[in-house]
């Protein structure tokens, strides 16, 4: 939203167009901060009633924002709101996820991801509208007011669920767990190049297009919709295929990301080119988001609500670090357009990095796979059989005449890599 009202904002509280798009960065870092702490903190509280009051605190913050007599008031209000939406995102990820099978979860989250894409087809023009039209507080009250729409929509369709109990109850200890893997981190630095790139460019883009591109500011919205309607696209189209090639979207993704950025940079005063590449980094840069969201929730399956929390919290290290970036850039006296190649080589350290999670991903599938040969010459008594789970939902399993271990083989001699099952092998393509 705020990227359709940075520059009336700022003329109205007196600061420059960079630290106006800090405000930008508060919220991302309140989504850091509130992802993870209010996922622990909710973890035993039944996930329906931790959205509904995540939700009204959330309409309290744009209120606030509404009000805010300085700068100062309205970036505590964009803290405060962002950590509620944080906590809203980990654990309705979490709902999404557990309403599916295992083979669907892109799919899942690209619907969730979906609705996001239509707030920017929507809401971000229209917020840039009625910033134009009746000032930049209005399109805070207009938040409040769908927030206040979504607190009736999940009061009414959200299911009560049981908090539950036994073997089966929350475990923070447990849940921490997932950050003792690898993978969890690499997943987590792609989603952050990834967002960084995007949101270091989106941030300010309405100034790249009235300063540089020469458009009206009055084109601001259209731009802004033509974004949210190439991210409907790409969520579609990422939805549609990355449950069948994760790495392959992710891939796709983040390397057209990086060709589109690249190209804005170069042909930013063309106004054309300038509204054609808006449209297609919504694209490249919404069809990655089920498939990045999908990745997190494999690799740190034991943990789905501290799963969801670390997505959230990823995307927006990169919505902080993005446009904080692109700040320092422009105050250097760079121009927008440089932005655009910061913003460029972000997603081509995605790229780089989402090859390193590849290979490390074979490599522990096929560790993973040489358990069972291990734990049938090992030194345990009994004969066993380890069995990967990657091709089901649990956790892959080597067994002994003596006992059996999750994900651990139980002999002598098996290695004490395999700590984790093998993951889908949709992953692999």
């Amino acid at each position: 939203m705020l990227s359709g009202i940075l520059q009336p904002l700022a003329r109205d509280l007196g600061v420059s167009i960079p630290k106006a798009g800090l405000l930008v960065s508060a919220f991302a870092v309140g989504m850091v901060v509130g992802a993870p702490v209010l996922a622990a903190a909710t973890l035993k509280l039944p996930r329906r009633t931790t959205l509904l009051a995540l939700l009204a605190v959330f309409m309290l913050g744009q209120i606030a924002g509404a009000l805010a007599p300085t700068y100062e008031v309205l970036f505590a209000s964009r803290v405060v709101g962002a950590l509620a939406c944080a906590g809203f995102w980990a654990v309705g990820a979490a709902v999404a996820v557990s309403l599916v099978p295992h083979n669907a979860r892109a799919r899942a989250m690209a619907i969730m991801v979906g609705g996001l894409s239509v707030a920017n087809i929507a809401g971000v023009p229209a917020g840039a509208f009625l910033g134009q039209q009746a000032g930049w507080r209005s399109a805070f009250w207009a938040v409040a007011g769908l927030a206040a729409i979504g607190f009736v929509g999940v009061l009414m369709m959200v299911p009560r669920t049981a908090v539950p109990t036994g073997d089966d109850a929350p475990n923070l200890r447990r849940e921490l767990g997932i950050y003792r893997d690898k993978q969890v981190w690499l997943a987590l630095a792609t989603i952050a190049l990834n967002a960084g790139a995007v949101f270091a460019l989106f941030s300010y883009l309405a100034p790249l297009l009235t300063d540089v591109a020469g458009l009206p500011e009055s084109w601001v919205p259209t731009v802004l919709g033509l974004f949210g309607l190439g991210g409907l696209i790409g969520t579609v189209i990422g939805g549609r295929i990355a449950d069948a090639h994760l790495f392959g979207t992710m891939y796709g993704g983040i390397a057209a990301s990086t060709v589109v950025l690249g190209l804005l940079a170069l042909l930013a005063e063309y106004r054309f080119a300038a509204i054609a590449l808006a449209l297609m980094l919504g694209v490249t840069a919404f069809t990655t988001a089920p498939a990045l969201n999908a990745r997190m929730f494999n690799v740190a399956n034991a943990a789905p609500t501290l799963a969801g929390a670390t997505t959230t919290a990823s995307f927006n290290i990169g919505n902080t670090v993005g446009p904080w970036v692109g700040g320092l850039v422009i105050s250097a006296g760079w121009g927008y357009a440089s932005v655009a190649w910061v913003a460029a080589a972000m997603a081509a350290g995605g790229v780089a990095v989402t090859a390193i999670a590849s290979r490390v991903h074979v490599r522990s599938r096929v560790i993973a796979k040489s358990v069972p040969a291990s734990a049938a010459t090992g030194a345990g008594a009994g004969t066993g059989a380890g069995r990967g789970a990657g091709r089901g939902a649990g956790p892959g399993t080597a067994m002994t005449g003596s006992g059996t271990g999750t994900g651990t083989a139980m002999t002598g001699s098996a290695p004490a890599t395999a700590e984790r099952s093998p993951l889908p092998a949709a992953e692999t393509r």
